[in-house]
């Protein structure tokens, strides 16, 4: 078997561990155990949130693309896309969750075959954009999460019809989320794709919705986006970092805003969720509504881990944990 067909077959396999809630099925030519012990709690975890929920779990395909990979007489290294489809079924009703995942896969020969020894995730929701101390603008660089080995597509040029300075209309949560489906596992070429992208494409669909960009020309204040010229980044904080977007929709008190809700059945489509995995005050990921379940409850769309129709608590995901923390914001209709 060569080392490619090796990775289709852990694909294959892989495909069982969130039908099953067992790693069982991959442990003959998987020996991380860092990863097999991770997956585990992770499939423990997704147990008995199908089951509060009421999910059974019924298909799930994956496509694989190798993206790229070394090869060494004693090793391979492969960086991998993964396109995942799950299919369940709840109250009757059929729920599908897209997402897309890329992960580092490094093989090694043995007698009968190829032991995958490590697996690692190339993206979580744990990234942060890095600020500058100084406040000042950003370098293109220092706009990618140092650890994400991979550049996404983007395009360094400002859309001209995205005018900062354009009045807006009502929030249209529809056309929100129609802009959140449409571009959930890619960039819109018309704005930068950064490797940590989450706040950025959610910011992206309140744009879509009608929200009217507040154009102050300084990083820490307003809600903007101009692009890149001259090999500088030019957004506002609250454009592309989830801390600085919570903080801005919670404190504005003209135009964009949101006001806290208790629970997540509260919120509407184009709301936002916000996330805190360790609990330390600090909101690493943001998430926009685009449906909701057979319960009421809501799914989500989201960049970094591109997600589509995924469920708002992300028990299910690497990055969470006990002491994860959410904040509920339902967008003001009246910009």
């Amino acid at each position: 078997m060569s080392w490619k067909n090796a990775l289709y077959n852990y694909v294959h396999h892989r495909n069982q561990l969130d039908m099953e809630y067992s790693v069982e099925s991959v442990l003959p030519f998987v020996s991380d155990h860092n990863y097999l012990n991770k997956e585990a709690d992770r499939l423990r975890r997704k147990c008995a949130m199908d089951q509060a929920r009421g999910i059974t779990p019924t298909k799930k395909e994956t496509r694989l693309s190798v993206q790229r990979f070394a090869e060494r007489e004693d090793q391979v290294t492969a960086d991998i896309k993964l396109v995942c489809s799950s299919v369940g079924v709840q109250a009757q009703e059929e729920l599908s969750e897209q997402r897309v995942e890329w992960e580092r896969i490094t093989l090694r020969p043995e007698e009968d075959g190829w032991d995958i020894v490590r697996i690692e995730p190339l993206q979580t929701e744990r990234s942060l954009i890095t600020l500058p101390s100084d406040g000042g603008l950003l370098q293109a660089d220092e706009a990618f999460h140092a650890t994400a080995p991979m550049r996404l597509p983007s395009s360094p040029l400002l859309n001209p019809q995205v005018q900062p300075w354009a009045p807006r209309a009502r929030y249209n949560r529809a056309a929100a989320v129609a802009y959140a489906d449409a571009w959930w596992d890619k960039g819109n070429p018309d704005y930068i794709t950064f490797e940590v992208d989450c706040t950025n494409f959610v910011s992206q669909c309140l744009y879509a919705g009608g929200a009217a960009m507040n154009y102050t020309g300084r990083r820490d204040s307003g809600w903007w986006y101009k692009g890149r010229f001259g090999g500088q980044e030019h957004w506002s904080y609250s454009w592309a970092v989830a801390n600085s977007l919570l903080y801005y929709l919670l404190r504005s008190r003209t135009g964009l805003r949101a006001e806290e809700v208790a629970s997540p059945e509260q919120l509407e489509l184009g709301d936002v969720i916000c996330y805190d995995w360790n609990g330390d005050g600090t909101f690493q990921h943001n998430t926009i509504i685009t449906a909701k379940d057979a319960n009421g409850m809501p799914l989500v769309n989201a960049h970094t881990t591109n997600s589509k129709h995924r469920f708002w608590s992300y028990r299910d995901s690497p990055s969470w944990s006990e002491r994860t923390q959410y904040r509920f914001l339902h967008i003001v209709e009246s910009m």
